[in-house]
């Protein structure tokens, strides 16, 4: 009777923090869910998932890998946040707080690189970015990301509109049959606010002409330059982001390890 009512009147797991870090951890599984359903569904649409060798095929970045990865990784963590908190399980929580830990290390540890080997970085940016301009015509979800960047930054190019020269498609060797020959794609021209339909062909030819000509029609700034300026314009917001999800972090290994030490402080009790 007395061990009884010292487990009552002892230790015991806070509902708050278990129901809380469930229900955090939920919605994270179901987000994580969501962006795996999306993935598997491209790359179904692009016929990936009947040829798996293909994943390896393309020369350039697939942004499906984002999807997959990402909701991977989010799945992964919801499951064994949400599970382990739902039933009390030490081991699931503690894999959830040492999993989430190495994520935010690894994200610090990038944050630091990133500022101290600035160069390069830029270098390797530049060269991201040329190696999707090659692949520009090879997969149509690095083609939508290519043409949103370049419209959103008014860019062309890494550093500047010949970089498509590196595209078989656009480059001006004379032996290049393509109509699109000493072109770029039409997410580098100049928006004219008069019209409502997008000339998908107004980049053709447009490199034949003179630097100065050139300006009337396309971004002549590469999109390295312009996402260097983007992020000192939207520094602040960007670093608010960056410390809110640490913040989010901290706070669910923090909620993780208090419930592992409620658990244990009860089991303790028994």
């Amino acid at each position: 009777m007395s061990r009884k009512h010292h487990h009552i009147k002892g230790a015991e797991v806070s509902c708050c923090v278990k129901y809380f870090l469930f229900g955090f951890n939920i919605i994270f599984w179901l987000l994580g869910a969501a962006f795996l359903g999306i993935g598997l569904w491209a790359w179904a649409e692009k016929g990936v998932l009947s040829n798996l060798s293909s994943i390896t095929d393309l020369g350039g970045f697939d942004p499906v890998w984002l999807f997959i990865v990402v909701g991977g990784v989010m799945f992964i963590l919801g499951f064994a946040g949400c599970i382990g908190a739902l039933r009390e399980n030490t081991f699931l929580l503690k894999f959830f707080s040492v999993f989430l830990g190495l994520i935010f290390f690894l994200e610090l540890t990038a944050g630091i690189l990133a500022f101290v080997f600035k160069d390069w970085i830029k270098d390797q940016l530049n060269f991201f970015i040329n190696n999707n301009v090659k692949a520009y015509r090879d997969d149509i979800d690095l083609q939508n990301l290519i043409d949103f960047a370049q419209e959103y930054w008014s860019c062309c190019g890494a550093h500047g509109p010949d970089d498509w020269n590196l595209n078989i498609y656009f480059n001006c060797t004379e032996l290049n049959p393509s109509r699109e020959r000493c072109g770029v794609p039409f997410s580098c021209c100049v928006k004219d606010p008069a019209e409502d339909v997008i000339n998908t062909q107004c980049g053709y030819d447009v490199r034949l002409q003179g630097e100065l000509d050139r300006q009337k029609y396309i971004y002549t700034k590469g999109c390295v330059g312009q996402f260097e300026k983007w992020l000192q314009d939207n520094l602040i917001i960007v670093a608010g982001i960056f410390v809110g999800i640490a913040l989010l972090q901290i706070f669910g290994i923090c909620l993780a390890q208090n419930l592992v030490s409620d658990v244990k402080a009860v089991k303790a009790n028994w």
